[in-house]
């Protein structure tokens, strides 16, 4: 579960709200599609796990998106940091 949903939140982290919430509800729903859970306090659990490790990888796609454009952004050439 930990890698599959930090992979998603690394991939679809671009959009975290919408992210976040198919995250949230997807991967309890999956697992009880599968009957790997079954109460609705083990569906919680899945809910609140899965949330944790999405928030984890959408906050290394948001850094890793800033760390770019800040680097893009410092990269001017000198005629342009001339005008």
């Amino acid at each position: 579960m930990i890698p599959t949903m930090l992979l998603f939140g690394l991939v679809f982290g671009r959009w975290w709200k919408t992210c976040l919430a198919v995250g949230t509800v997807g991967w309890p729903l999956l697992l009880w599609l599968d009957n790997i859970v079954e109460s609705p306090i083990e569906i919680f659990g899945a809910a609140g796990l899965a949330a944790l490790n999405t928030v984890v990888g959408v906050a290394i796609h948001q850094s890793l998106l800033h760390l770019f454009r800040w680097l893009r952004k410092n990269r001017r050439t000198p005629d342009q940091a001339a005008a």
